[in-house]
């Protein structure tokens, strides 16, 4: 049976995660790997339902706790739906997003705090244990890119996050990019203000490297 993988793909509004995705799941099922695609919040009919209330909405429809709370519940409902069966079944597994979005997002955006930070930290394990991604690529790109990106995806209603003030984005930015200072052997740092097809090869080229 082939090793199953769980590889992560993280980064502010409109690096182009889903574009990068599809593209690593066609080169990789043509190698021969069994491969499944989801998301976060989302990936499985629980998680998909709460999304709904994550994702819409005003700025301040919840306040940090009750966030944490909500994407945890999905993140749970994900897990032992979708991803832990793939791994299971010896998948490779490539989510749009996981845990490391919620610190980025919950923990980094609206400006740290520690107290946040644990709690996210300790509902994590709670619902987790020890497991984490086997890779995870953040595509970095400047915000105001990456914005001005995501504000042209027409016919799409999900942009509570989107409509944050700017120092959310930047903080978000400097939080992925702190959690890649400090786990460079699960971070790969990809520059996503290049073509879709450098932004590929880059990737290719980093999961090569790490899984021989």
């Amino acid at each position: 049976m082939q090793k199953a993988r769980f590889i992560t793909f993280e980064g502010g509004e409109g690096a182009g995660k889903s574009t990068q995705i599809a593209l690593l799941a066609e080169y990789l099922q043509k190698n021969g790997r069994d491969v499944v695609c989801t998301r976060e919040p989302g990936g499985s009919v629980g998680a998909e339902e709460i999304r709904s209330l994550l994702v819409r909405g005003g700025n301040t429809r919840w306040d940090r706790l009750t966030e944490l709370l909500l994407f945890s519940a999905a993140r749970r409902d994900h897990l032992v739906k979708t991803i832990f069966p793939a791994l299971t079944a010896g998948k490779t597994v490539l989510s749009d997003r996981f845990h490391d979005s919620t610190v980025a997002y919950q923990c980094f955006g609206y400006g740290f705090d520690e107290t946040v930070y644990q709690q996210a930290q300790n509902l994590y394990h709670l619902i987790a244990g020890n497991f984490v991604p086997d890779l995870t690529f953040i595509l970095d790109i400047d915000p105001l890119i990456g914005l001005k990106r995501s504000i042209k995806r027409q016919g799409n209603d999900e942009q509570r996050f989107e409509n944050m003030d700017f120092s959310f984005h930047k903080n978000l930015r400097a939080g992925f990019l702190k959690l890649a200072a400090e786990n460079p052997k699960r971070y790969v740092v990809i520059n996503a203000d290049q073509t879709v097809a450098q932004i590929h090869q880059d990737i290719v080229t980093a999961l090569r490297e790490r899984f021989k």
